[in-house]
């Protein structure tokens, strides 16, 4: 791990009467100030989903570059689709990234490269050789290093020697406790970011939408074994029957339990349309793909369309999401593809089908709901979920936050919510499994969990507000300076590649010359050992040969 002073305290960043400079977020400009003091080691932003972590990244490490205090920038995240989405947003702002790249290398045009934990994982050694102190590293959603070990352990001695680490998270806590590498901790074992910016905070600020719960609870009737239980999420069950009870919630077989809560949220879809935003879409997260394609036929009933579905093992998910966001239509269903890298800012009803019930996941699912669009005024979103007492509590920490910043515009005074009873332990694990079909159930929508959000119907009045900035990717920044137009560099480069290559088959099957030959040829002309490394500049140069041997003109 890189060593330095790290402050030992969070700096809370929530500046609302803070005067914005460079076009920056107030929060991002006092991040930018705190990074100010940080000269080495470990650096932790935590802040909420939407709420804009790239752009206080980017600008630090221009500022770095530009004061020869760093010589290279490694951008480190889940995905490939991240990667690009980076190194676009990156490049937007002057800062070139190479994505997907093999190595911490990058060509000449770039001063960095953005790669996933996983490619890091695999070669951690090859990664080490290269790094060096002047290497900035940034870990984009930082939790990731503790959940996959492999990841962390890849990551901790691939960048041991890199005199700095920027880490990004919006939830910077894990459920098993594997602490993340670079990340203070307290006594109690709790998080200490150098920067945090709640989603609390982004929703007082107007960056983010405050989003409803709405529970859903009736009588629920399962076999377990020889025996019929039937019982509302009140009752307390060992969690083995717990966990059948939240199944039969969630089974899409019972007419009265979730696609009754389906059409409940269309209809609710159907207003918020009705109400001006004419391209609000909707999200059911399903438990896994069998699931996922049952819930997409019966929202095809209820609307008549059939709704998007995309898994995280389908090769094209990225591209559908994609199509998704640009699209007007009003149903997505996902598995596994609801965390980071997804932003679809367009949603605003959700139905909450999954059987991942972690407080990260809960919170990753929640960041679904909250992004903003420019021109749009903070209205809220709402999420249907099954009143497991899990989940209640969930979202009664999310709620707690929002009452908190909220209580002002009401004048109320913040009360305690109360409490959910706890799940007896679970039978011991070597104990013979029972039989589990569900049976029946007869749900409906509770009150809004809490109490509706400020500006809906029986909430308080919305606070008036310029309308908030948002953007349509997963990597978002507002500009401080006018943005860049044309391409970025690694997209010159790319469709540079795709033309060379292109040239070099005419000029194969015109004059039967091997592929290998007329590659050859044009890296000795312009000077690289391989393509990989040649430079944009040196592309271009190869395309004007390869252009001048096609049509006999000589230079």
């Amino acid at each position: 791990m890189p060593s330095g002073p790290v402050p030992t305290m969070s700096r809370s960043v929530s500046t609302s009467t803070r005067t914005s400079t460079l076009g920056l977020r107030p929060w991002q400009t006092g991040a930018l100030a705190a990074m100010e003091e940080w000269r080495g080691g470990p650096f932790l932003i935590s802040a909420a989903p939407g709420a804009g972590k790239t752009r206080p990244s980017i600008e630090i490490a221009r500022r770095l570059l530009a004061a020869k205090e760093i010589t290279r920038v490694v951008l480190v995240c889940p995905t490939t689709p991240l990667t690009r989405q980076w190194a676009l947003a990156a490049g937007k702002l002057g800062l070139h990234l190479m994505p997907d790249a093999d190595g911490p290398r990058p060509p000449r045009d770039f001063q960095g490269v953005a790669v996933t934990y996983a490619r890091v994982a695999s070669n951690p050694v090859a990664w080490a050789a290269a790094c060096t102190p002047g290497t900035l590293v940034i870990a984009d959603e930082a939790h990731h290093l503790g959940e996959e070990l492999a990841w962390g352990d890849g990551f901790s001695a691939a960048f041991k020697a890199a005199g700095r680490w920027l880490l990004l998270s919006g939830t910077p806590f894990r459920s098993d406790a594997t602490p993340i590498p670079g990340v203070m901790y307290d006594r109690e074992g709790v998080c200490v970011p150098n920067v945090s910016y709640s989603y609390a905070d982004a929703v007082k600020d107007a960056i983010c939408r405050p989003v409803a719960f709405v529970t859903y609870d009736g009588t629920l009737s399962w076999r377990s074994g020889d025996d019929v239980i039937e019982a509302g999420f009140d009752t307390v069950l060992t969690g083995r029957e717990a966990g059948r009870r939240y199944r039969t919630a969630i089974s899409t077989e019972l007419p009265d339990g979730l696609p009754r809560i389906l059409r409940e949220a269309h209809e609710k879809l159907l207003a918020v349309r009705a109400d001006g935003h004419k391209d609000a879409g909707g999200l059911v997260i399903a438990a896994d793909g069998n699931h996922a394609r049952q819930v997409a036929g019966l929202l095809r009933e209820v609307t008549g369309k059939a709704p998007t579905v995309v898994l995280h093992t389908e090769a094209a998910a990225a591209k559908t999401l994609q199509a998704f966001t640009a699209s007007k239509d009003p149903w997505i269903v996902a598995v596994n593809m609801v965390s980071e890298g997804v932003d679809i800012p367009r949603l605003r009803v959700g139905v909450y089908a999954t059987a991942a019930k972690t407080p990260l996941i809960f919170r990753q699912i929640v960041g679904r709901f909250v992004r903003t669009i420019p021109g749009r005024p903070q209205e809220p979103s709402w999420l249907y979920l099954p009143a497991d007492p899990i989940l209640r509590e969930h979202a009664a920490n999310v709620e707690t936050e929002l009452r908190h910043v909220l209580k002002f515009r009401t004048g109320e005074e913040e009360g305690e919510f109360d409490a959910e009873p706890r799940e007896r332990k679970e039978p011991d694990a070597d104990e013979a499994p029972f039989e589990f079909v569900p049976l029946a159930a007869d749900v409906a929508p509770q009150m809004a969990l809490f109490g509706p959000p400020p500006g809906s119907p029986g909430g308080p009045p919305a606070p008036k507000v310029a309308p908030p900035r948002s953007f349509p990717s997963a990597v978002e920044e507002p500009p401080a300076e006018p943005e860049r137009t044309g391409p970025t560099a690694f997209e010159r480069r790319a469709m540079l590649r795709d033309k060379r290559h292109t040239l070099v088959s005419e000029l194969r099957r015109r004059d039967g010359r091997a592929q290998r030959e007329i590659n050859a040829w044009l890296n000795r002309e312009v000077g690289v050992a391989k393509v990989a490394d040649a430079t944009i500049e040196q592309l271009e140069r190869s395309c004007e040969l390869l252009l001048d041997e096609l049509t006999g003109v000589r230079r």
